[in-house]
Formats: C-alpha cells, structure tokens, sequence
C-alpha cells in the first residue's frame, strides 16, 4: 500500500541508513542527509560505506526503485528523523564525579538544520541514544530558531538493534516511543506501527530516554562482572571460561563471558550518561564502566608482560599480532573500540601488524592478512570474528576473546 509520505533522515550512519532504506522499501519517500559527500555518492550509487548484513540489498532496491536519495542538506518532509552521533566530550569531565560530559553537538547541529524546514503538522523524530532531557531540548532549539511547537509533534524513539541483526530487529524488536507531550507520543507510535511488527510501547520523551540508557547500563553492569571475574581467576591460576560454565549450571545464574573491554557507541557511553547526571548516586553504574574502561588497560598490561617474558628467552622483540579491531565480531564499526584502543597502545613501543577482516585499512597501523600474521611471535586475539574461530591455539597464543574457551 503507497503510504504517500516524506521522511527527512538525518544521519547516514550505522542506524540512519538502514532505517531509511526500510523506510523507503516500505512506501516512504526517504531524503536522506549526511555531512560526509562520500556517503552520499556511495549511498546514491545504491551502494553501502557500512558492513551490515542485508543492507545493501535494501539499499540498492530502495535507490534503483527512486524512493531514496542521499543528500548534504536537509529538505521538507512529513517526517523528520535525527539519528546523529551522541558521544561523550573526551577533553571535560564531570566535577562531581570526574566522568565523561555528553556531547549533544551533533543533535543541536541537526535540529538547526533542519529548521527551516518544519511545517505545521510535521513530526520530528530524535533516534539517537540520549541523555534525559535531550528531546525536550531539540524542541526548544525548535522553538528559538521560530518554529510553532504547538503545531508539530516531536518524540524520541531510541534505536534498540544488535549490529549484524539491524535489518530484522527494526523491524522484529519492540519500541519505546515518548512525546514531549501527549499528542506527540500518539503521533510518533503511529508512524512506528507502520514498519514495526514488534510492540510498540507509549511513554514520556524522558522515560524514552531513560528506557535506552538503563538498557545497556544493566549490560554493562552484567559485562563488568565478568570482566572482574576473568581478572580475579587470572590472580588464581584459575580458567575463567570454566569457572563460568559450572557457575551457570545453577538454574538462577547466567554470567556473561569476558572479553578485552566493552566498545560502541552505546555500552560503553550510555552509562556515562546516567553518571554524569546523578550527583554521585550511580555509583555501580560508574564502577561498572571504570572496570570495563580498566578491563583494556589490564590486557595491555599482560600483553606487554608476553613481551618481556619472549625477549628474555629470545634475546630480541617479539612481533605481535593484533586480532581484531572492531568493537565486537563480523562487523567493521571502530567505535570506541577496546581493540583497537589495545592495539594502538601496544602499538607505541612494540612491533605490531594488526589483522581486521572488515576493513582494508587504519591510519597509524599496518594491516596485514591471517597467513601473514601466523608469522608473528605473539598472536593476542581480541575479537572473535568467525574468520578467526578455524584458527588453533598455540604457545605463541594469548586469547581475549574467548575463542579457545574450554
């Protein structure tokens, strides 16, 4: 069924794209903006600048078809949908808590652009993961750049997706969807109803909020304990991997595996954004975060002991090969990734080829293929890329990634 309506998507990115190319393929008329002309170009192709399974399939359909274009500026639409970054500022800290500081830049940047744009009767829709409050405070940048609230509806609905299963779970997950008033959460979950077969669940814009960023805070508090527990049976001569799988033969526990950190944009940054606004009182929430943020720190630490150890035996520096960039398997997203941050601190007084199977190259290291790294003296595994699990341990082997578990 022709549903006869414009989205304006802003943000091109990892959730951006593929929620526009579905869009698209299911009767919307999708203007897509992005600041990076290489997106653009690649995405006007019917082409992806991203690794994710199915979505080229859906981009190419939705491009060949004419129902999605790439563009550098906004335009006027029905539908306003900002899914931009929302990172943290790396150079300012909390002075309560001495913690990350969000950056809502790029969401400020987006609703000016968009602006000009908005027509009575529009809805304006903010995607990207947020501290509370956020959504009220487009409204507001809305409002001071002379658009009528009272007339347009403005929600936020945070993106729920696994990466490697965004195409299904847009479509398969349940979503939260909150208005900065009533009228506006009604208007919202009816455009969501559209396309997700999934519950969709009506709320406040700050419950919306909030609903995401407890979300991965509860993974990550569930990830940290892990993490701690690889380290205290390490200090014990003890295998974590088969410590945890007794422990989950009791039928109320199910302990997660470690690995070398937690990475992306939302695990490891979301939290922040519950610390940074309680005054002090999300103290597991922050300690679950410096375990993880420490996990990193912790496998350099017995990297470079390997490295120590082999020159001793050998009489010269080790070559070590990193194994794995991304934040987690089969995917090419470098975001926050403890890997790489692993790899580029090895990196600094070490001799070290860094193998990634998703992408071709990384400024600052030198990729190499799997037959060239089998060369090297240390091999650290840091993600599991199914490319890696043919792969057979060795002496020369240190795995972080779980891929040689009992």
């Amino acid at each position: 069924m022709e549903i006869n309506k414009t989205v304006c998507v802003v943000g091109m990115g990892y959730i951006g794209l593929p929620t526009a190319a579905l869009l698209a393929n299911r009767g919307y008329k999708v203007h897509g903006v992005d600041v990076s002309k290489h997106a653009v170009d690649t995405i006007n192709e019917g082409k992806i600048h991203i690794v994710e399974p199915e979505l080229d399939t859906f981009v190419s359909s939705a491009v060949n078809s004419g129902m999605l274009s790439a563009h550098l500026e906004p335009a006027e639409a029905d539908i306003f949908l900002v899914a931009v970054p929302t990172p943290f500022h790396h150079d300012q800290l909390n002075e309560v808590t001495n913690s990350p500081v969000p950056n809502l830049d790029y969401v400020k940047s987006a609703t000016k652009a968009i602006a000009p744009y908005v027509k009575p009767g529009n809805l304006v829709l903010l995607e990207s993961t947020s501290p509370v409050g956020t959504t009220e405070m487009m409204a507001e940048e809305l409002e001071a750049a002379g658009v009528d609230l009272s007339q347009i509806h403005v929600a936020h609905s945070p993106e729920r997706v696994l990466p490697g299963h965004i195409m299904r779970e847009l479509i398969e997950n349940d979503r939260v969807v909150g208005g900065v008033d009533e009228a506006s959460t009604k208007a919202a979950a009816e455009f969501y109803r559209t396309f997700v077969e999934g519950e969709v669940l009506e709320t406040t814009s700050k419950t919306a909020e909030m609903a995401k960023l407890t979300e991965n805070a509860f993974r990550d508090v569930n990830i940290a304990f892990a993490n701690e527990l690889s380290m205290l049976a390490d200090d014990m001569d003890i295998d974590v991997y088969e410590l945890i799988k007794l422990a989950n033969h009791h039928p109320r526990v199910n302990i997660l595996q470690p690995g070398c950190g937690v990475g992306g944009h939302c695990i490891s940054v979301d939290p922040w954004f519950i610390v940074n606004s309680a005054n002090g009182k999300a103290k597991m929430v922050e300690q679950a975060r410096r375990t993880n943020d420490y996990k990193s720190e912790w496998v350099v630490e017995k990297v470079k002991n390997a490295v120590l150890e082999f020159e001793k035996e050998n009489g010269r520096k080790p070559q070590v090969a990193c194994m794995g960039l991304a934040f987690k398997p089969d995917i090419d997203d470098l975001r926050e990734s403890p890997a790489l941050y692993i790899t580029q601190a090895l990196s600094e007084a070490n001799d070290v080829v860094a193998v990634e199977p998703n992408i071709k190259s990384f400024d600052g290291l030198k990729l190499v293929s799997e037959e060239q790294a089998d060369n090297a003296d240390i091999l650290v595994y840091l993600v599991a890329h199914s490319q890696f699990k043919a792969h057979s341990k060795s002496s020369k082997t240190l795995d972080f990634a779980g891929l040689f578990k009992a």
